[in-house]
């Protein structure tokens, strides 16, 4: 292999692999000398490789972690992998990453060629997961092209369903993607409103970058994970809840998996719960699918939106039939 860009992306593929390469088998896989081999490791050190060399009978060559990942190579089963598996994290999110899992779709999406890209949609448009949450779906190509428009700041056009059903094209600048909860959210500023705007993605029914760039706006608040939260609470009311569990507090805990709440136990087989603030609708459901007895001590909104949803139950499931005489 005489091309020495050609030879130093096959020698650092093969370096990529999780073992240690003698140099005489990479020279032989290269059809190069021994000379060459260490001739271009030191290149790839010069490129901010980090290339390890053992001596020994036993030695050879192996590429470990370094203070900066340089870019990485995959073959075309490795590229398809990663893709699907970024989109998969897009879609229900691990708590911290959610924007690195986005900006990384979005790099690997614009860099795959067209037969891999092919495959990569197929493969999405084939795999329904299993929800992760209570939330609705979301489109991971729309979090990556909103991801991209932000990034280079650019306007977007958006087909958008509100609360009520009502449809309507919106020219937005997009400024923040804010997962909240069990949802995903754009914050941007509405043209056409001429206001910032916080728009769920799961109702953007058509999306399209317009090719037009813009400074960016100040955003009148601190951050936008404050703007959004500030905002979805002051839509609807919301309360914290304390309740009375008749189950071990550790069993409870495992139930509320990562809810944010408090609890104290009150000997072995009961606890009291200080829940997060959110609605009644939300507190409810999750005392429900507790599967315990329990008592609502506070709010007392609770307890008659529980009262409430008790009756609409029973006559839900009717009257029991009677057994005959």
């Amino acid at each position: 292999m005489s091309d020495t860009p050609s030879r130093l992306l096959a020698l650092l593929s093969l370096l990529q692999a999780p073992r240690e390469w003698p140099g005489s088998e990479l020279a032989e896989r290269l059809h190069v000398s021994g000379r060459t081999i260490r001739r271009d490791v030191g290149r790839l050190r010069d490129l901010g490789y980090p290339v390890e060399a053992t001596m020994g009978a036993d030695g050879g060559y192996r590429l470990v972690a370094g203070t900066a990942m340089p870019p990485l190579l995959l073959d075309d089963e490795e590229a398809v992998a990663i893709t699907v598996g970024v989109a998969t994290a897009a879609r229900h999110p691990v708590r911290g990453i959610e924007e690195a899992s986005l900006r990384a779709l979005a790099k690997l999406e614009q860099v795959l060629p067209a037969r891999l890209r092919y495959r990569v949609s197929s493969l999405n448009a084939a795999t329904i997961p299993l929800p992760a949450g209570d939330g609705p779906g979301v489109d991971p190509g729309h979090l990556t092209t909103l991801a991209s428009a932000i990034a280079r700041c650019e306007q977007v056009r958006l087909g958008y369903t509100a609360s009520d059903g009502t449809a309507s094209t919106r020219l937005v600048e997009p400024h923040r993607l804010v997962p909240a909860g069990r949802r995903w959210y754009l914050l941007g500023y509405d043209n056409d409103r001429q206001d910032w705007r916080i728009f769920r993605i799961d109702r953007i029914r058509r999306l399209q970058p317009t090719g037009v760039r813009i400074p960016p706006r100040e955003l009148p608040a601190a951050d936008a994970a404050t703007y959004v939260a500030s905002k979805l609470y002051s839509l609807a009311p919301t309360y914290q809840a304390i309740v009375t569990l008749h189950a071990p507090a550790a069993e409870v805990a495992r139930r509320l998996g990562d809810l944010s709440a408090e609890l104290t136990p009150i000997g072995e087989q009961a606890c009291r719960l200080h829940s997060h603030t959110d609605t009644l609708e939300w507190l409810a459901f999750r005392l429900i699918r507790l599967d315990c007895e329990f008592e609502v001590h506070q709010p007392p909104e609770l307890a008659r939106y529980l009262r409430m949803l008790g009756a609409r139950l029973t006559r839900a499931a009717g009257t029991e039939p009677q057994p005959p005489d």
